[in-house]
């Protein structure tokens, strides 16, 4: 049986993972500051820990195996790296959050890189972000530049952005140096159930789907005019497994090529709530102008990519959102 360290098993893509890897029959062990505010955590072990205190992660490091001491030093067969402050445009472009943001999340991948490398850990999965891409490459709303190759001259628009793609040097300098077998996905926002949905730090398929529940009325930072795209949750797992069973040291997006207009995302979840909304613009922060996953690597190298519609994967966020509404 396989082993597997999930750090952030308690956050939103996190505890996906956990109940993935225990379909495929995992032994995981879970670590997070608090468990899953939304789902029951199914891991085998899920340690409550601060991975910005380096002796918790050497600890975490020790991957006890069904029938074995907890302390019995087998090395994990993979890792994954999904542990970060982050939020959505609220909380990471406000600029009232970047020490903190630069600073935790620095913490958490240094030791989590020198502790895997110590330990023995076999394969680390890192989670990046499209943050890291150049702002001077997304000013176009209707033709923005993420390729790959596009990182460098680096020039992130947040320093949340700035704080990944040291993170990704900092691995691929261990890969380098020291043997560590990395892997590395550019997620493109990721939405689906059990995510964040209100208190500041929900991405904006959540927010827009928590407003249209509750109001006719609802705001929107900026003139609604910014384009993304939108990865459902599921397709994001499957990314990230079929990253971890390749040989692609590189970074690589995981993301999906529908890009819509904010204003766009708006009418779509209209329609799914069946309501007429009045939207007021106003100022906030609302990142780059227009941002999309380039998914050619993924294709080439992978033989896959996302194929869910938008629209299917807003419907089942809407309803689990709206139920959540309702409960409360």
């Amino acid at each position: 049986m396989k082993t597997a360290l999930v750090c952030g098993a308690g956050g939103f893509i996190g505890s996906h993972l956990v109940e993935r890897l225990k379909q495929e029959d995992y032994y995981v062990v879970g670590v997070d500051l608090r468990y899953s505010e939304f789902s029951k955590m199914c891991a085998d072990k899920f340690l409550i820990g601060d991975l910005r205190d380096p002796m918790v992660v050497s600890n975490v490091m020790f991957a006890p195996k069904q029938n074995m001491n907890v302390n019995d030093p087998n090395s994990f067969d993979e890792l994954y790296q999904l542990a970060a402050d982050m939020g959505g445009a609220g909380y990471v472009f406000s600029g009232e959050n970047d020490a903190d943001i630069m600073h935790n999340s620095a913490l958490i991948n240094i030791n989590v890189a020198r502790e895997a490398v110590r330990k023995g850990v076999k394969k680390l999965f890192f989670s990046s972000s499209a943050c890291i891409y150049p702002a001077f490459n997304q000013t176009d709303p209707n033709n923005p530049i993420c390729v790959e190759s596009s990182a460098y001259p680096a020039a992130p628009d947040s320093e949340y952005g700035w704080e990944k793609l040291f993170s990704e040097r900092l691995y691929l300098s261990y890969h380098r140096n020291y043997n560590l077998n990395v892997r590395i996905a550019r997620f493109h926002n990721i939405f689906g159930p059990e995510g964040t949905w209100d208190g500041g730090r929900e991405k904006a398929p959540a927010a827009i789907c928590r407003k249209v529940a509750m109001s006719n009325d609802i705001e929107i930072w900026g003139d609604g005019n910014q384009t993304r795209s939108f990865l459902y949750i599921d397709e994001c797992i499957e990314g990230v497994r079929r990253l971890m069973n390749s040989d692609i040291v590189e970074p690589i997006n995981i993301g999906s090529e529908e890009m819509v207009s904010i204003k766009q995302l708006v009418n779509m979840v209209s329609i799914i709530a069946n309501k007429h909304v009045n939207i007021k613009y106003v100022d906030g922060p609302t990142g780059v102008r227009g941002r999309c996953s380039d998914n050619k690597m993924l294709r080439e190298k992978l033989g896959w990519e996302p194929q869910m519609p938008l629209m299917d994967g807003l419907i089942k966020t809407y309803e689990w959102i709206n139920s959540q509404i309702n409960n409360k």
